[in-house]
């Protein structure tokens, strides 16, 4: 490997790294506003629960049950057509978030789901008890309360979107994954290959030492 191959490929990295953030960043942004949403209406509307409504806790939870279990690769293809009506293009960075957002809002909706159905039925009563109003008592007392489980799921999100703009690369998402296949497998080049693996590693073991500081803060706040 002499310094020509250095210098043609440390740009291409960087290029890739750059869409890989851009996937990553507004996914995980949309996703977790849209995922911890569902996720409260879910347990919000539960029967027995705030604001019970079967109609719509039965229709959120099949929603999310049908897509849960389709492999991101068969959403990100399936979808093409609402892809290019929501961004013009199925090709590239921007488009590849839009499978990436309906994936993990999905799952971030049943992970929220699943941490705010853990807070302590008790205090839900005593606030309601208290004459404080369903938001209230959504906002004051249950996301407090599940708040640093809910911040290791996400984290949880985040790390499982690094992995699936990788696969992104495959149907022309750009990013890593692209960059892996085009210039390392396809090419037989090993030491990219080697090296995309090396950052991925980085990245995911970054963002899962982050999430578990600001939970640790979280709880003993």
């Amino acid at each position: 490997m002499d310094e020509a191959y250095f210098t043609a490929l440390i740009p291409r990295i960087w290029q890739a790294l750059a869409e890989t953030g851009l996937m990553v960043s507004v996914s995980f942004l949309l996703a977790g506003i849209l995922g911890v949403g569902l996720g409260l209406l879910l347990y919000a509307s539960r029967p027995g629960n705030l604001l019970e409504n079967r109609v719509v806790f039965g229709v959120l939870n099949a929603v999310i049950n049908i897509i849960r279990p389709v492999p991101f690769l068969i959403v990100a293809v399936s979808i093409i057509p609402f892809t290019r009506l929501i961004v013009g293009t199925s090709i590239g960075p921007l488009a590849a978030t839009v499978p990436l957002v309906l994936v993990a809002s999905v799952a971030i909706a049943r992970i929220s789901e699943s941490n705010l159905v853990a807070v302590d039925p008790g205090a839900v009563e005593a606030g309601a008890a208290m004459g404080a109003s369903p938001a209230r008592v959504l906002f004051t007392i249950v996301i407090p309360e599940a708040l640093g489980p809910l911040v290791l799921g996400l984290t949880y999100i985040f790390v499982a979107l690094v992995d699936a703009t990788a696969v992104a690369g495959v149907v022309g998402g750009g990013g890593l994954g692209h960059l892996a296949i085009t210039y390392g497998y396809q090419r037989f080049d090993w030491f990219v290959v080697g090296v995309i693996v090396l950052i991925l590693i980085v990245l995911v073991q970054s963002a899962q030492l982050l999430g578990n500081w600001i939970s640790r803060r979280v709880m003993h706040a």
